[in-house]
């Protein structure tokens, strides 16, 4: 399954300029690539935890809850990777995901505006989590699903973030 679902709109990533350090933005500004050094970085809209050594990627709408399930996550024991923005790497047989320099340490937290956290420089991702009305959440999927970042398959979930049980729903999908 490819990792774009209906949910947001299509993204196409265009190349880098030669000798520019920065590609254009993707038409819709939700993907861009950049390159920092020898390694090219594609950057999403979206949030990262590491759970008990595995990346869990948040992804979905503005207002869909990224950071709130993410704050509840490190409350729990989980460490901020990145919020609002996440950088993603393939190398080394997996595909890892960081913040941009100038967001490194900082969440969202509704009502109390951005706040400083500990924070991983990076993660090695092992889950993607989308973020999803609860009327689009199976009850009982009848497969494990799977989408493909960067030519790294990686497992999925759909959950609605807003539930109590959220986090714990993550832990066990981390788990397995």
């Amino acid at each position: 399954m490819p990792c774009s679902p209906n949910l947001w709109p299509a993204t196409r990533r265009e190349p880098a300029r030669a000798g520019s350090r920065v590609a254009p933005k993707a038409l819709t500004g939700v993907v861009h690539r950049a390159t920092f050094g020898a390694a090219m970085s594609t950057s999403i809209h979206a949030s990262c935890v590491e759970l008990d050594g595995v990346g869990i990627l948040l992804r979905g709408p503005s207002g869909m809850g990224k950071s709130d399930l993410a704050l509840r996550l490190i409350d729990g024991g989980a460490r901020l990777v990145a919020d609002d923005r996440v950088a993603l790497e393939a190398g080394n047989g997996g595909l890892y995901a960081r913040a941009p320099d100038a967001l490194l340490g900082l969440i969202e937290v509704h009502g109390l505006g951005l706040r400083r956290l500990p924070a991983l420089k990076r993660a090695r991702l092992g889950l993607v989590a989308d973020l999803v009305d609860a009327a689009l959440v199976e009850r009982m999927p009848e497969e494990d699903l799977h989408c493909t970042l960067e030519g790294v398959a990686l497992p999925l979930v759909r959950l609605c973030p807003f539930e109590p049980s959220a986090p714990a729903k993550l832990r066990l999908a981390a788990a397995s």
